[in-house]
């Protein structure tokens, strides 16, 4: 394993455990070159659909890349990234007892706005105004929904117009 630090080949392992969700191997690792202490995970590799793009092109699924979009729309949220983790599993999980070959990219995206709804109200806005391409319209009747939906009566909503 490569060390993040120095790049140095030559690490030990100083411990290793199971993911909190049986998941992964998480092993703590140390280079013997430059001494710093990093963080490894071992996970079985499944065989992931391919993601077919709304243009008809094909792409590999990429858990990093789905993260990615995750956390921007949760940034300076109260989530924590093991809520994240959690769900992306779980997606995992499911693509894989459906033994699917191929997935639209709007399935994923539309499971990652349901989880998203249901989690926090400003990162699924956030999500879905990439994801659905908003204008201010589609802004203002996402968030009159929400409003009804939380039963907030009388909140200013005038943030998500900005």
């Amino acid at each position: 394993m490569k060390c993040p630090y120095c790049g140095k080949l030559d690490n030990k392992v100083l411990d290793s455990r199971l993911s909190r969700e049986n998941s992964a191997i998480r092993r703590r690792r140390v280079c013997t070159a430059c001494n710093h202490r990093f963080t490894t995970y071992e996970r079985v590799e499944e065989q992931t659909p391919m993601l077919i793009k709304n243009d008809g092109r094909r792409e590999a699924y990429n858990r990093a890349k789905l993260k990615k979009g995750i956390m921007m729309a949760v940034q300076k949220r109260p989530i924590a990234v093991s809520t994240i983790d959690a769900f992306i599993d779980e997606l995992e999980r499911k693509l894989q007892e459906a033994n699917y070959k191929e997935i639209p990219t709007r399935e994923i995206g539309e499971r990652v706005v349901d989880f998203l709804k249901k989690l926090d109200a400003v990162a699924y806005i956030r999500f879905a105004s990439v994801y659905k391409n908003f204008g201010l319209e589609d802004f203002e009747r996402e968030a009159k929904g929400l409003h009804m939906i939380s039963g907030r009566h009388g909140s200013d909503h005038s943030q998500l117009k900005q």
